[in-house]
Formats: structure tokens, C-alpha cells, sequence
């Protein structure tokens, strides 16, 4: 028995955060429907069709779903979103700014008749404040919470090359949904959640915020190395390869001059003493490193590396992930079913490969007729929804 089966998730979503969160909890057993726009769906469906005519963020984060089309305007189409959140245990949603409670779905509305119920709602800056009614994409989040201004080069700031505020959001309100079904185990009641995406990145973001601490500068810009460790990030061996390699602490220094460069002497020039100094003076050190690694292939430094050890990693592209040994080695990978066929898939982390659930990706409406006959609509009935575009 997986821990969340018998669990029901209602979820009025799109795009990154709320996908993410829901499927995480589908991962773990629970029955998770998705209530999309008929004709179009999640506008996410229609990104892009790099993932065999499907597009590649849908296939990632909607599997163990069943797909529910409902023109959400029509009034018969919010008596069956009534009917089933009902008798739902959650009901996630991150649609525009107040539309959910328009609807009649916060929280205070439903929880008199469904008091066990936990609503987890999704925005870009939450409830109230100046800024509830923004509109907020990733890529905003990211500027508007600094992240900008701490990645890239010296040169210009950089985005992140994933959506990492979405990403932040979906798991705090996973993880918050998971907290609001112990505590509803233990009183009985549910609860509102909201969990902004501002509010979720900034967390992220609070090494930064605590370094630039009462108008100290902040950490510069320094591309894939490190802002303030140093040696820390990317270096080129001598077969024009990259190489990530990480020092931590002085014992590692020592190692490094002694193992890798050859210099033990270096240990302790007083110019590279500290981490502190060794940041400040990156240019001189860059000088004596290339020195040693112009003069070596990848593999010959790495294996100096793992020698002195030292943390290293090759610089990989998407084919390197899908190729990568130890993902194989652990059979961390599976096939899930689509509406372009099988596809492969990670087995989610923290779960085996024999407990964890891989179910299909759902075409647009896949499962509508079979949910609306289980809320009691017979044929007839569900004939005149989809001939009234309520479905």
C-alpha cells in the first residue's frame, strides 16, 4: 500500500507549480483528477511537442492523473467541481488571483460541508498585500526575488535554466499538504494553505539575503563557479574538457596543492590561507592552476582529483543525464504509458523502483465520462454535457 492511497486530490491547475505538488502526491498512491479547459487543456499541453508530439513539461510532471475537461463557466460544470471536491480530502488550485474563491472554492466556503478538507492555494504573492493581483510567471519571480541579481556573469544576470520559482512552490505546497494531512489525522479538521512563489524562492535564496546582510554587498555574479568558495566551479583541463571540482576546507587545500598541482608549498603561500583570501584572489590562482591543467586531459585530472579527495563532476548536457551510469546502475528509470506511447520516466526520488507508481500521462479528458458516471451521470446525461460544452 502506497502511504497516500485512498487520499482524493481535486486540482484546478496549470503550468509548473501546482502540476508539480499534485504529482508528487499521485507518486505516493493518491487519486489525483485534473480538471482542464475542454478543447485546450492545461495551457502547459501545448509548450512545446519535443517529447514525442507531447510537450516536455506536461509529460514530466502529470502522470498518475486522470484528466476531467469542464468549461468551468458553465454553471452545471461547477455543480460537478462541487460535487467532487465534496468528497475530496484536497483540493489544489493556481488559477488567476481570486477566480477560485469567485467560484465559491476557498476555503471558508467549503469547509462547513467538508470540514476535513485541505485547500492549498497556489499564486505568485499571495492573498492580500500590494501585490495579490499580479500576474506572475517563473521568470518574474526570479527577478523580483533576486535571483537575477545573484546569477550569471559579471557581465549580465542570467535566468535560471529550469523554473526554479515554480519548482519552489510546488514543494512547499506538497510538503505543506503532507503536514495538513497529520495534523488533520490528529483534530480532525483541514485547513487553508497558501504558499506564494515569491515567498517560496526567497526561502530559497537566504544564504544571499543573510550575506548581503544590513547593506553589506551582496554575493557577484561569477557565472557556474561558486560566488565566495574558491577554487569551487568549472575548469578546463588540457583536452579542452570541463572538470566541476569543490574545495571545502583547508585539509582539502592542503590535499589539492600537495596531490593535484604538485605544490604542497602552495598550502601555505599567505596569499591563498584562507577561503576568504583565496576568493579575492582568483586571478593569481587561476594563473598557477592552468599551469598544472593545460598539462593534463580530463580523465588524468580527475583521476588526480579522486586521489586527493577532492569532489569533482563532469560537466554533463541532457544527453549525459539520460546517459548517466549510475541512474542505470541503480535502475532508476521506467516506461510510463501516453497518448504518444510509452515514454521513459525517473522513478521519483526517495521511492525503489518496485514501489513506485508510474501511471499513464492522460490524454486531454481521458477520464471525464468514467468520473461523471462515478458521481452518478448516466449516458444521457453525460451525452447533454458535451453537447453543451459543459464538458
Amino acid at each position: 500500500m502506497r502511504p497516500l492511497e485512498g487520499i482524493t486530490v481535486v486540482t484546478l491547475e496549470h503550468a509548473v507549480a501546482a502540476p508539480f505538488a499534485t504529482r508528487q502526491l499521485a507518486d505516493l498512491g493518491a487519486r489525483v483528477i485534473k480538471i482542464e479547459r475542454p478543447g485546450s487543456g492545461d495551457f502547459a499541453r501545448g509548450y512545446d511537442t519535443r517529447a514525442a508530439g507531447l510537450a516536455s513539461h506536461f509529460v514530466w510532471i502529470n502522470r498518475n492523473k486522470e484528466s476531467l475537461t469542464l468549461n468551468l463557466k458553465a454553471p452545471k460544470a461547477q455543480e460537478i467541481v462541487a460535487q467532487l471536491v465534496g468528497n475530496a480530502d484536497i483540493l489544489v488550485q493556481n488559477l488567476a488571483p481570486g477566480a477560485a474563491d469567485r467560484m465559491g472554492l476557498s476555503h471558508e466556503a467549503l469547509c462547513d460541508t467538508n470540514p476535513g478538507l485541505i485547500v492549498c492555494n497556489i499564486s505568485g504573492y499571495g492573498p492580500d498585500g500590494p501585490d495579490r493581483d499580479r500576474k506572475a510567471y517563473d521568470l518574474l519571480i526570479q527577478a523580483e526575488a533576486g535571483f537575477l541579481s545573484i546569477t550569471g556573469s559579471q557581465d549580465a544576470p542570467s535566468k535560471a535554466g529550469i523554473s526554479v520559482a515554480d519548482i519552489a512552490a510546488g514543494m512547499y505546497a506538497y510538503t505543506n499538504i503532507l503536514a495538513a494531512l497529520i495534523e488533520r489525522g490528529r483534530t480532525g479538521r483541514g485547513k487553508r494553505i497558501d504558499v506564494s512563489m515569491l515567498e517560496a524562492l526567497a526561502e530559497w535564496i537566504g544564504y544571499p539575503m543573510y550575506y548581503a546582510y544590513d547593506g553589506a554587498p551582496p554575493p557577484p555574479r561569477a557565472g557556474a563557479s561558486h560566488a565566495t568558495i574558491y577554487p569551487y566551479g568549472p575548469f578546463r583541463a588540457g583536452d579542452g574538457q570541463d572538470v566541476m571540482l569543490g574545495l571545502q576546507n583547508e585539509r582539502e587545500w592542503a590535499a589539492f596543492c600537495d596531490v593535484v598541482l604538485g605544490m604542497p608549498d602552495l598550502a601555505t603561500d599567505a596569499r591563498f590561507a584562507s577561503n576568504h583570501a583565496r576568493s579575492g584572489a582568483r586571478a593569481a590562482l587561476d594563473e598557477i592552476i592552468y599551469s598544472v591543467f593545460d598539462g593534463l586531459n580530463s580523465r588524468e585530472l580527475i583521476a588526480r582529483l579522486d586521489r586527493a579527495g577532492i569532489a569533482n563532476a563532469r560537466v554533463n548536457d541532457m544527453q549525459g543525464l539520460w546517459d548517466h551510469a549510475q541512474l542505470k546502475a541503480r535502475d532508476r528509470w521506467r516506461e510510463v504509458s501516453s497518448p504518444a506511447g510509452p515514454l521513459p520516466a525517473l522513478v521519483p526520488p526517495g521511492q525503489s523502483p518496485q514501489e513506485a507508481r508510474m501511471d499513464p500521462i492522460p490524454a486531454l479528458g481521458a477520464d471525464t465520462d468514467a468520473i461523471l458516471r462515478d458521481l452518478g451521470h448516466d449516458e444521457t446525461a453525460i451525452s447533454a454535457l458535451r453537447a453543451d460544452g459543459v464538458i
